[in-house]
């Protein structure tokens, strides 16, 4: 059972209980739809990742990108696209830049769950084809 504590603090008790329904009616936000971001444009991509996490797409086959575990991502990945992720962030380390991208699988995988995707490279598409598909919620 999860409870809520003050300042926002969550406990959980391994119990079982009833569901609060009423939390589940209660949303975070609400979405009035989504706003694609221009294909193959790491700039427009930038611009929108500055303001919100961007649900993007990326070719996440290589056993590189699998295994991946620390630093920039400089392996082998194509622009198949078949694995959502959200571009989070974006920076730069020696001279390097890249896009912080959170992943879905779990925290041991890559750095805490993140990768950092080379950006700004003369690839359209971008690495892993991280420009080709991306959108975010509009906020009612």
């Amino acid at each position: 059972m999860i409870e809520e504590l003050s300042g926002g603090k969550i406990k959980w008790t391994r119990s079982h209980g009833t569901c609060k329904k009423a939390k589940e009616k209660k949303g975070a936000v609400k979405i009035s739809g989504y706003e694609k971001v221009p294909a193959n444009n790491e700039k427009k991509l930038q611009a929108a990742v500055a303001h919100q996490p961007v649900s993007v797409a990326v070719d996440a086959s290589s056993p590189e990108f699998q295994f991946y575990s620390k630093g920039i991502f400089s392996g082998h990945c194509g622009t198949e696209l078949d694995h959502g992720v959200a571009a989070v962030g974006y920076g730069e380390e020696g001279g390097n830049k890249y896009w912080l991208v959170k992943n879905s699988w779990g925290t041991g995988w890559g750095e805490s769950g993140y990768i950092k995707l080379r950006r700004d490279l003369k690839n359209k598409h971008g690495t892993c084809g991280i420009a080709m598909e991306a959108s975010y919620p509009l906020k009612k």
